[in-house]
């Protein structure tokens, strides 16, 4: 049940989490479940990012552009759902699955699963112990897990922070379309948040220093992606940097300065180096939440990334006691890659607590977050979607594996060509040809988050190629590119 009023007197857990986020929901829950005691400490809402100003509201907002794109390809629903979007109703629809940003759903399941609940900022005051809001203290018998997660950060660009463009959180929550908006970088938030705002009537303008999107993917997610954007309407430019931004009003038009000017083909189709819009989202980069933890009071650095084992235990820390969890150690910055680094950190906690060995050598063990570094699944909710796990082949052979790359086209499997008329889309495999298993996969193409889960399972499982051989997908779907993928392979 949730906690009482403050007191000076320190209150004994056996683990305190920092951060209610699914990370920290997930590591409570794990470290309950194994007869602990847990408490969670949370400054803002229970459920976090995820919830309210990311995962969760964003594809609320993208849903209803990738169903309208697709019926628009099926032939007896595309002069149906030719239609702009209602853009009250996909909002009010936003608003609903972000629980209208509250968070009592999330706090009676803490409650029914015995796990406190302390609201306020924490900050680690020595070993094992927190005080909350400088009063309320607490101490942990076992551990103190960081699971505060990560927040936007914006360049060091004039003018920029006074002009309080949108970050991640302003482009989920936000109330109407804006007539005009700028979006700076060509990653996973400026990709989704660019298709999503563009259907909904906005016109947007993509700007990215680099010369291309999605760069963590292989090259041709970002190039078919990017394709896509543009036939939408979407105003993409790559190879320019902001220079200056201006506000001159809260609330009033914002003009980006670039470094090079918009040639033809840019925002307004006017060879200006400045663009005038009625928003800007940035969304370049993000930092930890430990600036204001007491890190410094445990001999670790305050903003820093946590660094751990792969456990998720930090390192440098006497006693073994702290754990960072999620995005803090800058392992995967996934909401499914915090939860499952929740539930590899709960075990260890709870293992480590009765004295129980750590399967610390065991790299596939209940101990150890190896799925971080070899089997990390990402799907970007852009229309066409784009889904990988495990390697990309540029990355495998950077780590010296001897690969071999196998691509098909999607759109020349039935079961694509019965799921839309036109279907564009594209899959890769990369293949160890010492041990002859996957070391990734890529798919891109509507629908293609789904099929990423097979991939996932034989990448961390290291199937044999030859084991895949025997595992028949069902006609006519689209998994069946998993029969051409390996037919390629083997000739």
């Amino acid at each position: 049940m949730a906690a009482t009023e403050a007191t000076k007197a320190a209150e004994a857990y056996d683990v305190i989490v920092l951060g209610a986020g699914p990370t920290g929901e997930n590591l409570a829950d794990r470290a309950h479940a194994a007869g602990l005691s847990a408490v969670i400490v949370e400054s803002e809402l229970v459920g976090g990012e995820c919830s309210y100003w990311a995962c969760i509201p964003s594809k609320a907002l993208l849903r209803p552009v990738t169903a309208r794109s697709e019926a628009r390809r099926v032939p007896g629903l595309s002069d149906a759902a030719d239609v702009a979007l209602d853009s009250s109703a996909v909002l009010a629809h936003r608003d609903a699955f972000a629980a209208y940003w509250k968070d009592d759903g999330q706090v009676r399941w803490l409650d029914s699963v015995g796990i406190d609940l302390v609201r306020g900022q924490a900050r680690l005051a020595g070993p094992r112990r927190v005080v909350v809001d400088g009063g309320r203290v607490l101490s942990a018998r076992h551990a103190v897990a960081v699971c505060t997660g990560s927040r936007a950060v914006l360049p060091n660009i004039p003018g920029l922070a006074q002009a309080r463009p949108w970050t991640s959180r302003g482009a989920t929550s936000a109330k109407k379309v804006p007539g005009r908006l700028v979006v700076v970088g060509g990653g996973v938030v400026g990709v989704e948040m660019a298709t999503a705002w563009r259907a909904l009537g906005a016109s947007v303008t993509l700007l990215v220093r680099g010369d291309g999107l999605l760069p963590r993917m292989e090259p041709f997610a970002g190039h078919l992606v990017a394709e896509s954007l543009a036939e939408a309407g979407v105003f993409l430019r790559t190879g320019v940097e902001v220079r200056e931004v201006r506000r001159e009003a809260p609330g009033g038009p914002v003009t980006v300065v670039l470094d090079s000017p918009i040639g033809p083909g840019g925002s307004g189709g006017t060879p200006s180096d400045e663009i005038i819009a009625d928003e800007l989202l940035i969304a370049t980069g993000r930092a930890p939440r430990t600036e204001d933890l007491g890190l410094e009071t445990v001999g670790l650095a305050p903003g820093s990334w946590l660094d751990v084992d792969d456990s998720c235990r930090v390192k440098g820390v006497t006693g073994g006691w702290l754990y960072g969890v999620g995005d803090v150690n800058h392992r995967a910055l996934l909401t499914h890659q915090g939860k499952y680094q929740a539930r590899i950190a709960g075990a260890a906690i709870a293992a480590r607590a009765r004295g129980v060995p750590i399967l610390e050598t065991d790299r596939w063990g209940a101990h150890t977050a190896t799925a971080d570094t070899l089997a990390v699944p990402q799907v970007v909710f852009s229309d066409p979607e784009a889904a990988s796990v495990g390697l990309t082949a540029a990355a495998a052979e950077r780590a010296g594996h001897r690969i071999r790359v196998v691509d098909q086209d999607l759109a020349a499997v039935a079961g694509a060509s019965l799921y839309a008329d036109g279907y564009r889309g594209r899959a890769r495999m990369v293949v160890d040809l010492d041990r002859e298993v996957l070391l990734g996969a890529t798919f891109v193409g509507p629908g293609v988050g789904e099929l990423l889960h097979s991939a996932t399972v034989a990448v961390a499982g290291e199937v044999p190629i030859e084991r895949l051989w025997h595992a028949v997908p069902a006609f006519p779907t689209i998994s069946e590119v998993w029969l051409r993928l390996l037919e390629a392979y083997r000739g």
